[in-house]
């Protein structure tokens, strides 16, 4: 097979959320997103893929003293680095298109001093549209393009311990019909609707508060941020976990979220433990999923702190996030002591399967193994598909979901744009009371029979021509 990127654009629209999202050191209430298509020849057929996602500030790189506008300015600027990297470019696979691409935004973004989780944030939106054009151009879904080798995928090339291990042989024989919607309570978010101020109310439709969240879609599986300062978090999760024994059904689940808010895991270890002594809060910590990234990205993978994680054998499973930047930091992590990773789209989608089978390699040697599958807050018309796409494919069941929280279904986008995503995916979205797609969620679920469908993507050629199209040269 050959393949050919041969030509490429970037469209964009501003967004704002329903309600203000506080994530670390940062409270989102607006942001734009991007779209980002390639034109690419596929053993001489020409077929075109889109990829697209939020601009987050604060989460590629958290440095308190960045303007956004400059962080939005520097994931821009990585963008059109990899599209310009990867425009001519030819592959024998989409796979090894992907990895020349990979290698080339590594070496400028180690001679250009920018962090690989965010240098390749541009090379992950490329591999994208590339994935799509190339299952597009085959008439292909996602997983049947991987496990018949029509992407050239093979783990072995990104962790040598696989080698000679085909891709088919570790992951699941097929996707997940549907995953649990596992909800982000975010720091400053409501619990309850009578906290809810006159003037702070939406009235759109949808659900605001946690209560009313979980009436609203059943919701069984949790996403819960705690902050560092042991008080706070006390008081906080004995009210999230009386919020969610009342309203969820008995078999709830929830993961914590450090958000990077600790510097050892010794340190770490003395705030869970605090926090697991909680008389109100010993029967809750019992539906414990894992916990994700305690630890400062520039710490996380120190190897010194192996010594404090074979001092902790009665250890929670703790994941890395942030931490999992480049093809090497997997291996690194299970070395440590770490029990996984978790996926996100941003990170890459071929680094996140191989990770995938290297997981379900140590699981098979006895290992208890995690890898999660997280969001930041993505939304339609083509992100969330995506992303779900790849969680189905995984056979990770526990997705964090919160796009739909913070933004108003796809109210913000053109009519057309709407009547299309109905159409394709009927079951995934369904029409909200005040006439706009919303994500469907019941009983904590939400149906992916359609996304299973698609050639990694919406279903439909997307009319880029209603946003804004904007340069692709380096400014």
């Amino acid at each position: 097979m050959s393949v050919k990127i041969v030509d490429a654009s970037i469209h964009e629209i501003q967004l704002k959320t329903r309600m203000p999202f506080k994530y670390g050191i940062a409270t989102m209430t607006e942001v734009p997103m991007v779209f980002v298509t390639v034109e690419a020849e596929v053993d001489g057929k020409t077929a075109t893929g889109t990829s697209s996602d939020l601009l987050p500030p604060k989460w590629f790189t958290k440095v308190p003293d960045d303007p956004i506008e400059k962080e939005i300015a520097d994931m821009l600027r990585v963008i059109r680095r990899a599209l310009g990297q990867a425009l001519g470019q030819v592959g024998d696979s989409a796979y090894d298109l992907w990895r020349i691409l990979y290698e080339k935004q590594a070496e400028w973004a180690e001679s250009s001093q920018v962090p690989p989780l965010l240098a390749h944030f541009g090379t992950s939106l490329v591999e994208r549209a590339l994935i799509e054009a190339t299952c597009r151009a085959n008439n292909q879904a996602l997983g049947q393009a991987i496990t018949t080798g029509l992407l050239g995928f093979d783990p072995g090339d990104v962790h040598p311990i696989l080698k000679g291990q085909a891709a088919s042989s570790l992951l699941p024989s097929q996707p997940l019909a549907k995953v649990q919607a596992r909800h982000t309570v975010g720091l400053g978010d409501p619990l309850s609707a009578n906290q809810i101020t006159e003037d702070d109310r939406i009235d759109d439709s949808l659900p605001q508060s946690l209560d009313q969240c979980i009436k609203a879609y059943g919701l069984r599986h949790f996403k819960i941020k705690i902050n560092g300062d042991i008080q706070w978090d006390l008081e906080r999760l004995k009210s999230v976990a009386k919020t969610i024994v009342q309203h969820a059904a008995g078999d709830y689940a929830f993961s914590l979220d450090g958000n990077e808010q600790f510097q050892s895991i010794t340190s770490f270890r003395d705030h869970w433990n605090q926090l697991r002594n909680e008389p109100e809060l010993d029967s809750f910590f019992d539906h414990l999923l894992f916990i994700e990234q305690p630890l400062h990205r520039d710490v996380a993978l120190d190897e010194a702190l192996k010594t404090e994680f074979d001092q902790w054998p009665d250890r929670p499973a703790v994941i890395i996030d942030e931490s999992d930047a480049t093809l090497e930091s997997l291996p690194k992590a299970l070395a440590i002591g770490y029990a996984g990773t978790s996926h996100k789209n941003c990170k890459g989608i071929f680094k996140g399967i191989a990770n995938a089978c290297l997981l379900e390699h140590h699981r098979r040697n006895g290992n208890h193994t995690v890898m999660s599958g997280e969001d930041l807050c993505n939304v339609g018309p083509v992100a969330v598909i995506q992303d779900l796409a790849i969680m189905a494919m995984l056979g990770i069941e526990s997705v964090e979901r919160n796009g739909h929280h913070y933004m108003a279904g796809l109210s913000q986008f053109p009519h057309r744009t709407q009547e299309q995503i109905l159409e394709a995916h009927d079951g995934l979205y369904k029409t909200s009371p005040l006439g706009w797609p919303t994500l469907a969620i019941t009983n904590g679920e939400i149906d992916l029979s359609s996304v299973n469908k698609q050639a990694f993507g919406t279903g439909f050629d997307l009319d880029l021509g209603v946003f804004d199209e904007i340069s692709m040269s380096e400014e």
